[in-house]
């Protein structure tokens, strides 16, 4: 059986390593901080600063892992070009981990190499250069640093007066040690979607049925799955999807984003792994989870076809305050619901508005999807973080 060491131990990475000891992985969990969600089912945890390479270099030495599988942007991702060359098989690749952790080199690679459709953009390196961006790129617009996650770092320039402001919250956002920000001029989209891709070594790549999606703060609050969507823009979701992620090239699981709007489907972001709206996947809408999947594809496993058993939706569960033990109230309630289902993370800390758990919520495929939705938002109110 094979050894992977996941970079990153989130809830994303929890679940995984869930997937893998179900099928006998064993699996190494890395993060900056003890006792991270992944690390309480893995084999083995490690604690180190990803972004110091000599670190990274360290454990791959002592475990010597068949697979690295990166969950988080804090990494210094160019170490993994060498590791690819000692045998070791990254996912989805090295090439995929190096672009899609920096929204510059997956924005330009997507925008100007394969010319798909995005939002008008430009990048910043100071306040001063990101009052030039603006004005070039029109207000209202969005900035986001161009490594950070969960929405950390990102705002919405309304006016001149947020300009500096917005700069400042990048920068107190952004992960790593890369300053500079993109901004995108504003889409007046209809809705957003999450289109899950699932490319394979020995097998064609599949997609997901979409996932709706609602934000605030640039992180996802509820997810829902299937997205009503016209024949026509799946279609071209699709098309763009396989694109950019064939360009990347490896097996694994892709979070693709996309903004529909009356002018069609713009691409936004790309992660390559299991992505948080999948977390609806948890309540067995499809044949396979978003986590199942993306360890089966890691492993070559044949996967022949993904589909929608029935529908469902997810609603995060945050914390109003700082932690140093969190507690819970009101599971009971959540459990005690019919069609419904729940997750504690298991962070050690809490702090304002960080993802502790979710809900899931399911029913048959002739059930009004907002209703499963309203139900899965109405359950997680149910459950509070005790500060």
């Amino acid at each position: 059986m094979a050894t992977i060491l996941l970079l990153g131990s989130g809830e994303l990475g929890k679940e995984f390593v869930i997937a893998a000891q179900r099928i006998g992985q064993t699996v190494i969990a890395v993060d900056s901080y003890k006792n991270a969600p992944a690390m309480q089912v893995a084999h083995g945890y490690e604690v180190i600063n990803m972004l110091d390479g000599d670190a990274l270099d360290a454990i791959v030495l002592k475990h010597k892992p068949d697979f690295i599988v990166p969950e988080i942007e804090a990494i210094r991702t160019e170490k993994l070009y060498n590791y690819e060359k000692l045998g070791i098989t990254v996912v989805p690749s090295a090439k995929a981990a190096n672009f899609t952790m920096n929204r510059k080199a997956i924005r330009d690679l997507a925008a100007k190499e394969l010319g798909l459709k995005t939002a008008n953009y430009r990048y910043a390196t100071s306040a001063t250069s990101l009052k030039k961006a603006v004005a070039e790129i029109g207000i209202p617009c969005v900035v986001k640093p161009l490594m950070s996650s969960s929405g950390k770092g990102q705002s919405t320039i309304s006016s001149e007066a947020d300009i500096e402001k917005a700069w400042n919250y990048s920068q107190e956002g952004s992960r790593g040690d890369v300053a500079e920000v993109i901004v995108e001029a504003f889409i007046n989209f209809n809705y957003e979607i999450t289109l899950l891709t699932l490319t394979q070594n020995n097998g064609p790549t599949l997609f997901c049925p979409p996932i709706g999606h609602r934000q605030e703060r640039g992180d996802y609050m509820e997810s829902w799955q299937p997205a009503i969507m016209e024949d026509a823009a799946i279609k071209e979701a699709k098309h763009m999807a396989d694109k950019v992620t064939a360009s990347l090239g490896g097996a694994g699981i892709w979070g693709v984003e996309f903004f529909v709007g009356d002018e069609g489907v713009y691409f936004s972001e790309l992660s390559p792994r299991p992505h948080d709206t999948g977390m609806v996947t948890l309540a067995n809408t499809q044949n396979f989870n978003e986590f199942e999947l993306h360890l089966r594809a890691v492993l070559s496993l044949p996967i022949p076809e993904i589909t929608l058993e029935r529908k469902g939706a997810s609603a995060v569960i945050l914390a109003e305050g700082h932690s140093e033990n969190p507690t819970y109230e009101g599971i009971e309630k959540v459990s005690g619901a019919v069609k419904s289902d729940f997750r504690i993370f298991g962070k050690p800390t809490s702090r304002p508005y960080r993802r502790m758990g979710v809900v899931v919520t399911y029913d048959s495929l002739e059930k009004d999807i907002s209703e499963v939705t309203a139900r899965a938002k109405t359950l997680a109110k149910q459950i509070k973080v005790v500060l």
